[in-house]
């Protein structure tokens, strides 16, 4: 059973979002990660780390705040 879905842009990996997504994925294998080379969100994704997951936007001012938020939010 998948516990959630998380979209990543790969254009925000530069962001350390790739590192995040990793780190989940080996933490929590039952998340299902869609990347994408752009999911049209390009003022965010130029600004910091995001992801959607549940579909809802999650934005942080660094990688590790995101990969809390994320562990918060599964």
């Amino acid at each position: 059973m998948k516990l959630a879905v998380i979209k990543v842009c790969e254009n925000n990996y530069g962001y350390g979002t790739n590192e995040v997504i990793e780190k989940i994925k080996g933490e929590k294998p039952e998340v299902e990660v869609e990347v994408a080379s752009c999911w049209g969100y390009c003022d965010e994704c130029a600004s910091g780390p995001y992801v959607f997951i549940h579909d809802e936007m999650v934005q942080a001012d660094t990688p590790e705040e995101l990969y809390d938020i994320l562990l918060d939010t599964l």
